[in-house]
């Protein structure tokens, strides 16, 4: 029973990690198009104006900012599936007024797959957010991501609330189930590929960090 539970939670997590992927590859297709689009709209502004239609160009322009709110800035780390989840998990925190830092360098072939990049950075990025609302004062995320020789070494510093317990090798979070299991696939899909994770708690912040193998 419990071998079976187990199972179902592994598979509904690397459900909701290949939908994730896909949302967030939308968003690298639109950021894509935007960047192929802007000559174009470009051109239908200077001849607006040289026509002397300025209601039409400012008409123009007030539908491309429209169209732009709904895609934030893609990140270039080098890693287009890394890109596009920071991208889309960020964009999520700097909507709830979360100042954001990100500084990251990676190549473009990683040793975790695209499901289990998903599953481990995402997981921790929804933590950090969630840590972030239930902070008084200023709300932070800051994030490094680098290469350590042939290891990824990933650093995360959010503002949280009180001091969180431990049980096991693992803080609560304020939500449970599935969520809560999230946290122990991503320390297993680590340790799997020989790397390691940990977490430090204080009052006002929360670090995780973890280092895996990263070249195939």
């Amino acid at each position: 029973m419990l071998k079976h539970t187990y199972l179902k939670l592994v598979e509904m997590q690397e459900e909701q990690a290949k939908r994730h992927l896909e949302e967030v590859r939308v968003i690298h297709s639109e950021m894509r198009g935007y960047k192929h689009d802007f000559h174009h709209h470009l051109q239908a502004l200077k001849g607006q104006l040289e026509a002397g239609e300025v209601e039409r160009a400012l008409a123009y322009i007030e539908q491309l900012d429209r169209s732009l709110q709904s895609v934030d800035t893609l990140l270039k780390t080098g890693n287009v599936t890394v890109d596009a989840i920071l991208s889309a998990k960020l964009a999520q925190a700097r909507s709830e007024g979360i100042s954001v830092d990100v500084q990251a360098n990676l190549p473009d072939t990683l040793t975790l797959t695209d499901v289990e990049l998903s599953i481990v950075i995402g997981n921790l990025l929804d933590n950090a957010v969630e840590a972030c609302r239930a902070a008084a004062g200023r709300r932070f995320i800051r994030l490094s991501i680098r290469m350590k020789g042939g290891m990824m070494y990933f650093y995360l510093l959010n503002s949280a609330g009180a001091k969180q317990k431990k049980v096991g090798s693992l803080f609560r979070t304020g939500k449970s189930g599935a969520h809560g299991f999230g946290l122990h696939r991503a320390e297993a899909i680590l340790k799997k590929h020989g790397g390691w994770v940990k977490y430090n708690s204080e009052d006002g912040a929360f670090t995780s960090e973890f280092l895996v193998p990263a070249v195939r």
